[in-house]
């Protein structure tokens, strides 16, 4: 019984099968199974990643996935580097759930002030209209704010308001 990189590569050659087939099958990379039949082992991504390569090209020449894996991990081992690469993993997978958990948060912030700000704007569209009306009904509203005044101001309030609106939205877009 020879190495584990050139048991391997003798059991792909003796069914027949090119590297090309088990990447094509196990969309694995052409370099990470020549780094494996070369017992290249730092060139593999590590980790759990390591060990379903090796499950991925063993199971794609048909041996037992189990069986390989132990004889990895032998080899790897007698290489003296260490397989402590699955805390790496842990900590990795556990703070892309972190990131999306605050991404989430940021985005039912944003959220929350935008209705916020359009509930304000609502009330101010509110109380500007019901000023309006008792002031026409009371007659005092003609003689409180002169006509062009009014159109010059309401086209000012109308500006600021889509202003306003534009970065509103460009802030929740972010």
């Amino acid at each position: 019984m020879g190495s584990f990189g050139e048991d391997l590569r003798m059991e792909r050659l003796s069914r027949g099968i090119a590297l090309e087939e088990i990447t094509a099958v196990t969309k694995i990379s052409r370099r990470h199974l020549i780094a494996l039949e070369q017992e290249k082992f730092r060139l593999l991504p590590g980790g759990i990643l390591s060990k379903g390569i090796v499950r991925g090209y063993a199971g794609a020449i048909g041996l037992d996935q189990n069986d390989w894996t132990e004889r990895f991990l032998k080899a790897y081992m007698a290489s003296g580097q260490t397989m402590d690469d699955d805390h790496d993993w842990t900590l990795f997978a556990s703070n892309v759930g972190k990131a999306r958990i605050l991404r989430h948060d940021e985005m039912a912030v944003r959220l929350r002030w935008a209705g916020a700000l359009l509930l304000l704007l609502l009330v101010a569209a509110g109380g500007y209209v019901t000023l309006r009306y008792y002031g026409f009904r009371a007659g005092w509203w003609p003689t409180l704010l002169p006509i062009q005044e009014v159109r010059h101001q309401l086209h000012g309030f109308w500006t600021s308001i889509y202003g306003i609106w534009v970065h509103v939205v460009a802030w929740l877009n972010r």
